[in-house]
């Protein structure tokens, strides 16, 4: 207990011991009960609030703890790091005139295994950009995998004689275990810069690197997916749709030049589209080219009913994700009904969770619950030799990896069936 509550309590003691006294002992007759008990607590709060520093002990200063001064900068630098782009030499220009008043060195030098790729404060006219390194340190560094540091200019080991660069700590920029570079920080005195400021910093770069190649490979995962899906285009259906208009040319000759030219929309879409995202309406104007060309084989038997909500046009979609979708309705609902049937295509968007909502259903043929289970995991269809997304194949788990790589965890993709009833595919993905 502190002393101040201490001392505040024997008050209180005291308080009541003197309350006692006056009302039961000097009073003739003595006072109630009650009167005794208001009268030591009109006393007893008297006391504690006379005397708040018993109470409280000792008031703690307002004021926040003296903060280091290189705190702030140094957070604010890694939070603003240009290197998460990768080890370029703009990024590295902008990072080394970021770092140079926060490190506390005259000069701040990135270089990769090869080249110098920025240089700021007094060598910069022998230490030049787009030059091999001029210190035997940074070798040294980038071979040894450490940080160095030096105190004498014949230990830096410069090139040029009459360089100001005295004292230097360079540390090793890092992937993993792979060493891509160095972050040098030099003075023009012995008294070298603090190395574990410049290592901090050094591991910060690396951290940034690490996360810019992570984002490059799932750049070119996700690219190889979108090639894979465009390679993937069934040539039974470019064969199909060839014959149909080889046939038509004869009895309909208008009309087989008006399907090579939605063959030749949908082809030009699919192999020309930049970038992983488009406007739904692009989309929906090559699920409808597709479809088109689908209904002039199959004629009758191949119904659509469009349900679009006008705001979704303008929306942004991952390309060639709907059109394999409707492919698979087409190929494995209603190509294996002798009647026929409907796919019907409904798009929403939700303005309060912000997301796009695109539902690809038909009355086709179905599933039975083995075919799935295997399509829900992305199991292949034992030997069947059949590819395709309705089997599990590798369309269907090139879109869903696509959109891993892409949204995360921020996506939805459900598919549910009945044999005899038709396939629902459910898509939700994040408004953009």
């Amino acid at each position: 207990m502190r002393s101040g509550s201490a001392l505040l309590a024997g008050v209180v003691v005291g308080v009541w011991t003197l309350v006692y006294l006056v009302t039961q002992q000097f009073v003739d007759p003595p006072l109630g009960v009650l009167p005794t008990l208001a009268t030591g607590t009109a006393l007893t709060v008297a006391a504690v609030l006379g005397y708040p520093s018993a109470l409280r002990g000792p008031r703690a200063s307002s004021r926040p703890a003296p903060r280091d001064p290189r705190v702030q900068p140094i957070a604010a630098a890694g939070r603003s790091m240009p290197l998460r782009s990768g080890l370029t030499p703009d990024a590295a220009r902008r990072t080394v005139e970021l770092l140079k008043p926060v490190v506390g060195g005259d000069a701040v030098a990135i270089a990769d295994r090869e080249q110098v790729l920025a240089f700021v404060g007094p060598g910069a006219d022998h230490h030049r950009v787009g030059g091999a390194p001029q210190t035997r340190v940074t070798a040294e560094v980038i071979e040894k995998q450490r940080t160095v540091t030096v105190t004498r200019p014949e230990h830096l080991g410069c090139t040029e004689p009459d360089c100001p660069l005295v004292s230097a700590v360079v540390a090793p920029l890092a992937i993993g275990s792979r060493v891509v570079g160095i972050l040098g920080v030099y003075r023009v005195h012995p008294d070298p810069p603090p190395r574990g400021l410049v290592e901090d910093m050094a591991s910060i770069l690396s951290l940034h690197l690490e996360l810019a190649e992570m984002d490059r490979e799932r750049r070119l995962s996700a690219h190889a997916r979108l090639d894979a899906l465009r390679a993937q285009i069934n040539p039974h259906f470019l064969f199909n749709i060839l014959n149909t208009i080889a046939s038509k040319a004869r009895t309909d000759p208008e009309d087989a030049r008006q399907l090579l030219l939605r063959l030749s929309d949908f082809f030009r879409y699919a192999v020309r589209q930049d970038g992983h995202f488009a406007e739904f309406a692009q989309e929906y104007f090559f699920v409808r080219t597709y479809l088109s060309l689908e209904q002039a084989r199959y004629g009758d038997r191949l119904r659509v009913r469009y349900d679009i909500d006008p705001q979704v046009l303008t929306t942004r979609v991952p390309v060639l994700t709907i059109q394999p979708l409707v492919e698979n309705a087409v190929k494995h609902g209603i190509a294996d009904k002798v009647e026929g049937g409907t796919i019907h295509l409904k798009a929403r968007v939700d303005p309060l969770t912000r997301t796009t909502s695109i539902r690809v259903s038909d009355d086709g043929v179905g599933m039975e619950p083995d075919v799935l289970a295997r399509l829900t995991h992305g199991e292949p269809a034992p030997d069947d030799g059949d590819r395709s997304p309705r089997s599990g194949g590798v369309g269907l788990r090139n879109i869903s990896e696509r959109l891993d790589s892409l949204f995360g965890e921020r996506y939805d993709l459900s598919i549910s069936s009945t044999a005899g009833r038709g396939t629902v595919v459910d898509l939700r993905v994040p408004l953009r």
